[in-house]
């Protein structure tokens, strides 16, 4: 084998060791980023919600609350949840936030539309034992899809809250005529009543990862790839052909050709080589010239 090819071998298999090293924990750091992503785009959905969640309790609810006690009639858009669900799909609109799911996953709520899975009541009971938790995000399997979810805890934080969740005797009639009196009722202010959740498609995080890996992974390859080649020529140029002049003129004076000439070398390693051979040509030419004279003599 050639010192080209060894050279060239060499270089592969510690590149190849290297994209294998390097592309698990490269992996593992384009997916927490691709988390980290979804995870800041869902929070931010979230402050939101929560903006439009204050925003009718504070400036819409009063407006509409009497009226719907005066007609005992139920006016949903009174009701801070369901703006916010109504606001997020339109919110979905935008492309970017078309696959994104909302939910308000409660305990107790007065709409069932929002109860909440045995998955998302054990991150609400996680929330109340870990206070000082302020989200949870992971990968969850729903129906066969797996999906990525952000969750933080959903508190009461407004006492006009009370008015409506407290006991059935204090909401008002549209309400109870609605929804009941079983559900929804016994809440305490600051208490952790469920959560705020979004749900994300995980092949989104994983193609949004994997593209990132093949483009670094080409750049790579693309550049391994052109540092080999140049090797190779720098390799060839610098060394192999040198070695390869030096080998034919001491195979010349191998056969009695003493007239072949190494030429001008260069001052490093294989222009050394040369002068040595040089040396050693001439202390050849020497003593064949003193063998000579001797057989002359006799």
């Amino acid at each position: 084998m050639k010192i080209g090819t060894k050279v060239t071998l060499t270089l592969i298999f510690v590149f190849a060791i290297g994209i294998l090293i390097s592309g698990l924990s490269l992996s593992n750091v384009l997916d927490r980023k691709a988390q980290n992503e979804v995870n800041a785009k869902a929070l931010a959905l979230m402050e939101m919600n929560d903006s439009v969640r204050n925003y009718t309790n504070d400036r819409v609810q009063p407006l509409l609350l009497p009226k719907a006690e005066s007609q005992e009639r139920f006016i949903p858009e009174s009701i801070p949840a369901f703006s916010v669900r109504e606001i997020f799909e339109y919110f979905r609109n935008d492309p970017e936030y078309a696959s994104f799911l909302f939910k308000d996953a409660m305990l107790d709520p007065t709409n069932l539309r929002d109860k909440a899975d045995n998955f998302e009541t054990q991150i609400i009971n996680k929330f109340r034992n870990q206070s000082n938790k302020n989200t949870i995000s992971g990968y969850r399997n729903i129906s066969g899809a797996e999906l990525y979810y952000t969750a933080r805890p959903f508190q009461v934080e407004n006492e006009s809250c009370l008015r409506c969740h407290s006991t059935p005797e204090k909401a008002p009639k549209s309400q109870l005529a609605t929804y009941g009196k079983d559900n929804g009722f016994g809440w305490e202010l600051n208490e952790v009543i469920g959560t705020q959740i979004v749900y994300v498609p995980a092949q989104n995080i994983l193609k949004n990862a994997y593209d990132s890996f093949v483009l670094i992974t080409g750049i790579v390859v693309a550049i391994f790839t052109i540092v080999v080649v140049l090797m190779n020529l720098l390799l060839k140029k610098t060394v192999l052909q040198r070695i390869k002049g030096i080998a034919k003129v001491a195979e010349e004076v191998s056969v009695g050709n003493m007239n072949a000439d190494f030429g001008r070398q260069k001052k490093d390693e294989i222009g050394d080589l040369a002068e040595a051979f040089n040396r050693m040509k001439y202390s050849l030419e020497i003593a064949m010239n003193m063998l000579n004279k001797k057989r002359k003599g006799d």
